[in-house]
Order: C-alpha cells, then structure tokens, then sequence
C-alpha cells in the first residue's frame, strides 16, 4: 500500500505532469510504480508525452516530499483515493481532466445514488441566503449529499444548512487538508468532517493561492448529478462551476433574480443564454431529475425483459434491476462495458419500451 501510495503521489508532483497526462499513462501503464520505472524512450513514443515529459518522469528525485506526505496522511486518518481505486468518485472518471489523486478526510459516501453542487456568490444578499436554507430545507427527506467549496456566503450556508437538516455535506477545498479557509470556517469544517468531508486534490502545505479555486470548481462540478447556482454576479466563480458543469455534461440549475441586482447577474445570464434550467424551488428541481420516490417494479415483469436481449443490454437490465433508478457514470463502473457499448445497449432498450431516460442521466426500467 505504502509503495504503490508513494508513487502515486509522486506523479502528481512530477513538472510537466497534469491530470490529463497522468491519467493517460495510468491506462497505459496499469500503475504509478510502472509510469517511473518505464524506458524513457518507450514515454517519448507516447503521444501527448514527448521528450520534455520523459525527461521530467525520469528526472523526478522527489521522493521524501512523498513520504513527508504519506505520514501527514497516516497521522490525520486522511483517504488517499487514486484514480484507479474502487471507492474513487466514479463520477468525476468521466471528466476529462479529473485529478489522478485526492485526499479525503469524512465519513460520506462519494459515489452515493444522488448528489447536489450549490454554488454561489461570497457577498450574498438576505434573499439569496433566505433561497439556499429553504431549498436545502426542502431537500432533508431526500437523502442527498450536498457538495460546495466552505468559501464565504452561499458555499457556507449551503453546508450550514445542509448540517442543520441533518443532510450530509462534503466541502472540496483549494489547499491542502492541513488548514482551513477561510479560517472563520474552522469550526464548520470540524462539523462536517462528522457528517460529509472535506476533499481536495492539493497536498499539505499547499496555500489557498487565487489560482487553485478554478482548479478546486472543477472537482465541485464533476463530483455531482447537478450543479446549482444560487444566487451570482456574472463574472463570480460560480459561472465557472456552471460552465465546467455544462462541459462535464451535468445538469446546471439556476434560481432567477431581480434584473437590476448584480448579484443575480449571473443567474439570469445563465437562464437566458439557455446553460441553466430555471427553477424557484426544491419541488422544481427534484421534478426535473425525477428524483422522487417511484414504486418499485415487479420482480415478475424484470424476469420477462431478459427475453430476447444481447448480452450487453442483459448486463444493464440486470443492473437496473438492483435498484429504483441508477446514474450513467454507475452503469458504466458496474458494466465494465466501454461507454459506447452503454450508450448502444440503452438506446435498444429505450427503443423496446424496456428502460425510461429521465433527466440528470438517470435511468430507470419501465
């Protein structure tokens, strides 16, 4: 565990070595101790590596920053969660740039059935924060994990409310798991480490540097089924969450605000140019993911639609079968099938009346 954590930190740190670069040499190479240990020119031939990247892999001397980490992890109880391990949120394995390692401190489930992004401005108006508490409030019976980045304002009275309501909450941060900001919110990250997490793919000793936080929206928007702006000014971080949510192709929500308030700048923006869906409540919302409670199918009627099926849309009925409604990214992780072979087995099957597609990228059997 020790060795193969050592390496896959040490990729990270590699110069020249994103997420993108890294993850394809983990499909390449199976492992992170395989990437260091490949021929220099056997990385050069890989396209997208090149010569400048070998160099650098090969160069990497780092090793003690690795070790200082992994006993920062083992001290503070810290999840280290690879990209090929199986608890890693399965929904950010479909977003292209998705980091190759996070840390995690909670007890949440991040591939839990559903999960909510809430964004939003760091100078909310009462109307704005009146909106997050009640749209929280009205989702407490609906066991949904509420996902947002512990900054000022609406990030923080989405997690407050979601504690409130009993509703559990994971903050991603854009530093390192060995300090909180802002640190106004040291007590609320303590809190919601017992009922969420905190996550980050930043080491220890990492700052809270300006150019982390679009790094860190990334993570809010690919960890969810829908992504939800509150209450925003046209050039707030929050667009950029909406936006990398549109891209990562999740389902992008906006409450409406009165024209004249800069505050509600960028909701409006978004509503109009068609890159969010309107809603006014938490009733909207849940009616458009039709998130809620469906009856259960007969087990008789599942036995009748594995007539005549091949083998691939067999693997996604009987993975329907287990529970009311599952997501694209869960039947892709449990399928084993590649997502074309997904794609193809769904369409047949929605064209045989067997399963019904909803929004969010739910399906469900008819």
């Amino acid at each position: 565990m020790h060795n193969d954590l050592l390496y896959q930190i040490a990729l990270t740190l590699v110069p020249n070595i994103g997420n993108v670069h890294a993850k394809a040499l983990i499909e390449i190479y199976g492992n992170a101790q395989s990437v260091f240990k490949a021929k220099r020119k056997e990385l050069e031939a890989i396209d997208g590596i090149g010569a400048v990247r070998a160099k650098s892999i090969k160069n990497f001397n780092d090793f003690s920053s690795s070790e200082g980490e992994i006993k920062f992890i083992e001290k503070f109880k810290i999840t280290p969660l690879f990209i090929t391990d199986d608890i890693y949120p399965k929904r950010l394995l479909n977003c292209y740039d998705s980091p190759a390692l996070l840390y995690y401190r909670g007890n949440a489930d991040l591939n839990t059935s559903r999960i909510v992004s809430i964004v939003g401005t760091r100078n909310n108006s009462d109307y704005g924060k009146t909106v997050c508490e009640k749209f929280v409030e009205e989702l407490r019976s609906e066991n949904i994990l509420i996902v947002s980045g512990l900054a000022f304002g609406i990030d923080t009275i989405a997690h407050k409310a979601a504690l409130k309501n009993n509703l559990q909450t994971v903050a991603v941060l854009a530093h390192g798991l060995d300090r909180i900001y802002p640190q106004q919110n040291k007590n609320l990250a303590k809190q919601i480490i017992n009922q969420g997490g905190l996550l980050t793919d930043f080491i220890s000793n990492t700052n809270p540097d300006k150019q982390n936080f679009p790094k860190r929206n990334r993570i809010v928007a690919g960890l969810c089924d829908a992504v939800i702006v509150m209450e925003s000014s046209k050039k707030g971080g929050s667009l950029i969450t909406a936006e990398l949510g549109n891209s990562y192709n999740k389902d992008v929500f906006a409450i409406p605000g009165r024209i004249l308030d800069s505050k509600s700048e960028g909701c409006n923006y978004l509503i109009q140019n068609n890159k969010a869906a309107l809603i006014n409540a938490a009733s909207d919302f849940l009616d458009m993911m039709n998130w809620k409670h469906n009856p259960k199918i007969s087990a008789k009627k599942q036995r009748e639609l594995f007539i005549e099926l091949s083998p691939d849309e067999k693997i996604v009925v009987n993975i329907l079968q287990q529970q009311a409604q599952t997501h694209i990214d869960e039947l892709y992780f449990k399928s084993g099938l590649s997502s074309s072979a997904v794609a193809t087995a769904l369409l047949m099957l929605e064209m045989q009346n067997i399963i019904i597609s909803q929004p969010g990228k739910i399906y469900k059997l008819a």
